[in-house]
């Protein structure tokens, strides 16, 4: 009884980590312009690989949002779908045996930032460094959720005693 109470807060902090997370990254799609300007007038703390990209990043998103704002409207729907997955995982911290496909699922979307992330990088022209940036949200993510499915799949031994 006390090894499944321990694994079910452990699972449930981990949840509560990547669902933040996941909030997180996705609120932050909001105000990119904003998010770019602020890098751009701090260009010198970043590498110097990085300042000629986020240079011509920032300009690329300020003139389509004063051009053609409604483009941004994308990454609005970005910034939906993270909160939307993350609410997703509110039936795993709630029930992780019943739920633990939502975790699969995350699993399974981690793995498929890589991909896509080369795929669509190298057909946009994204330099490769900011391709591995990318993909590194999937590997970073992967960790919590498969350290999270182990657990419940302890959780679910535990309950079929």
């Amino acid at each position: 009884m006390e090894n499944r109470k321990r694994l079910i807060k452990q699972v449930r902090i981990i949840i509560a980590f990547f669902v933040l997370a996941l909030v997180v990254s996705g609120i932050s799609a909001f105000p990119i312009e904003s998010e770019l300007q602020f890098a751009v007038k701090h260009i010198s703390v970043f590498p110097k690989f990085l300042q000629a990209w986020l240079t011509e990043v920032y300009t690329a998103v300020k003139t389509t949002n004063s051009e053609f704002p409604f483009l941004s409207y994308g990454t609005d729907w970005l910034a939906f779908a993270h909160i939307v997955i993350a609410v997703a995982f509110i039936g795993p911290f709630m029930d992780p045996v019943k739920n633990i496909w939502v975790v699969i699922f995350g699993m399974i979307a981690c793995v498929s930032i890589i991909p896509l992330a080369l795929i669509a990088g190298y057909i946009r022209g994204i330099p490769f460094y900011w391709q591995m940036i990318d993909c590194s949200f999937g590997v970073f993510g992967i960790v919590p959720l498969m350290i999270c499915y182990r657990k419940i799949n302890q959780l679910a031994k535990i309950q079929q005693e």
